[in-house]
């Protein structure tokens, strides 16, 4: 063979245009078999025959030990079909779907001489190129697909699910149980609003049927409440436009019978709830016929924060505001303390059976919405007007005088988050937190992705705090898109308090961030903190 001063990419390409226009005879190739590897020594090409017919699916690579390589499909003569490696070095995987039979793989040397391994891993046929049997976590749900197969209706499946009542409930692996909720009559899609994911859930259609269903490994001990939303449309607009639509249509499941609050206007202002036997018990929350305290209300007006809200203080039964254990409770999220969840039951049960001494509860209202996600996180101002303005005039309306120990912030999600940040600012007026759920993920805009929890950094930074922390967290809130979520964030900052030496109680939940666990935890944090003697 002459050789010419060509560089390596002139070799390449002559040989190319040589194999497009059938001037290079394939020489007798080296069959491959799969998990066969084939050692070559090569300088110019050598064809190997991966044995594989139309619409086969070849996966394999080639391992270079020394030099480069590349490696080529070709047609039975030769001509050049699709370049699987180029200038390879190391190893390089391949994989390609054979479009006539006879074709082959080439390998071309570069300069030098080289040693490489030639090897196929997989080559899967036409007839083997099937999905594999989707796996389904609930067993009722799997004889339920192989009744469809067999071509029977879900009629009886129907009757069983409307007699029981959803969601289905089964025994699952090492404690755990499989809760598959269900849906029926929608369109195009159902989504799950309030799944143990801690994510909003499309519900998969069976096999065309009129089922649609997901399912879920969860403790036993799991307690949420959810709602299901049928055909929610599809919006242009940004990913959250098209995430809220969910909103929409998100009702109550029509198919389970336990809903929450009972005293909901529709079931588009209602959840279903799912608790599973064992469910932490929420003694207090049913009403008892205990004594009943009072409800008074007042408006407050903030020259700090220059707007006014909403202010409800409730008084135990039988109130005397000399009473030396007297606890005073500044609740946020007022609505939702005194509707949603019915803090001033809870409150009458608990002081009833001497869970708690009495306690004076003040409910603070938020003026909106904007008001709430600007005031909440991590307010200075905010934190200002609860100690310096509505502390005092609380003490004013009420008579009492209760120790900073015997004062505690509650809340929950930015709620919890304003406990801690308030009590943090002002300890001397407020000794006690009780966050649940608290959105301890948040910091303000422009911090460090390195300090972006802001509360477990001003923990550590600061000498101890003379306060005490009840902290809780559902074991569904976690987070996504490599964001820490609420249980992360919470037990991260009570591993802070703990090492600083500020007494800290914390709880998890199999929840997720949810009013119906809330209404156990505030009783649960309440008892902690304020032990009767």
């Amino acid at each position: 063979m002459v050789r010419t001063a060509l560089g390596r990419t002139g070799i390449a390409t002559a040989i190319m245009m040589l194999a497009m226009a059938g001037a290079v005879r394939a020489e007798a190739p080296s069959p491959l078999v799969p998990g066969q590897e084939i050692a070559g020594r090569a300088e110019a090409r050598r064809l190997f025959d991966p044995q594989a017919m139309p619409g086969d699916y070849i996966k394999g690579r080639i391992n270079v030990g020394e030099g480069r390589f590349d490696l080529d499909l070709v047609d039975g003569e030769g001509r050049h079909v699709r370049r699987l490696a180029e200038d390879a070095t190391g190893v390089a995987e391949f994989q390609f779907v054979a479009g006539s039979a006879g074709e082959r793989l080439a390998v071309t040397a570069g300069q030098a001489a080289g040693l490489y391994r030639l090897l196929i891993d997989r080559r899967i046929t036409v007839a083997e190129q099937q999905a594999p049997p989707p796996a389904y976590l609930s067993p009722e749900i799997a004889r339920m697909a192989a009744s469809l197969a067999r071509g029977e209706t879900t009629d009886a499946f129907w009757k069983r699910i409307e007699e029981r009542g959803t969601p289905l409930v089964e025994d699952g692996p090492d404690g755990t149980v499989i809760v598959t909720f269900l849906g029926r009559g929608a369109q195009r899609n159902i989504r799950l609003f309030g799944a143990p994911s801690g994510d909003h859930e499309e519900l998969q259609r069976l096999d065309g049927s009129d089922i649609w269903f997901r399912s879920f490994a969860v403790p036993a001990g799991t307690r949420l409440s959810y709602q299901l939303a049928f055909d929610v449309p599809d919006l242009p607009g940004s990913a959250r436009e098209r995430r809220v639509a969910i909103l929409s249509t998100a009702r109550a499941d029509p198919l389970n019978p336990h809903r929450w609050p009972a005293e909901a206007m529709d079931d588009y202002n209602q959840d279903s709830v799912l608790e599973l036997p064992g469910a932490p018990p929420q003694p207090f929350v049913a009403a008892s016929g205990a004594p009943q305290g009072t409800l008074s209300h007042i408006e407050m007006a903030s020259r700090i924060l220059g707007n006014s809200r909403d202010i409800t203080i409730y008084r135990p039964p039988g109130f005397d505001p000399a009473h030396k254990d007297i606890v005073l409770l500044f609740m946020f999220d007022a609505d939702q303390y005194l509707e949603k969840v019915p803090l001033p039951r809870i409150l009458d049960t608990m002081i009833a059976r001497g869970a708690v001494p009495p306690v004076v509860a003040v409910f603070v209202a938020n003026p909106d919405r904007a008001a709430r996600a600007r005031e909440l996180p991590g307010n200075a101002d905010f934190a200002d007007f609860m100690a310096g303005e509505l502390y005092p005039r609380v003490l004013a309306e009420t008579g009492i005088r209760p120790s900073a120990e015997r004062t505690v912030l509650a809340g929950s999600s930015y709620g919890g988050l304003a406990a801690a940040t308030v009590a943090l600012r002002h300890p001397e007026t407020f000794g006690a937190v009780l966050s649940m759920s608290g959105s301890f993920w948040w910091s303000p805009s422009g911090t460090p992705d390195d300090r972006k929890e802001y509360v477990a950094g001003l923990v550590a930074a600061a000498p101890a705090p003379p306060l005490r922390f009840f902290l809780s967290a559902g074991i569904f809130e976690t987070g996504s898109g490599g964001t820490a979520g609420i249980l992360d964030t919470s037990r991260h900052l009570r591993d802070v308090l703990q090492a600083r030496g500020v007494p800290v109680i914390y709880r998890d939940y199999a929840g997720g961030h949810d009013y119906l666990v809330w209404q156990g935890a505030i009783s649960d944090g309440l008892t902690a903190l304020f032990p009767q003697r």
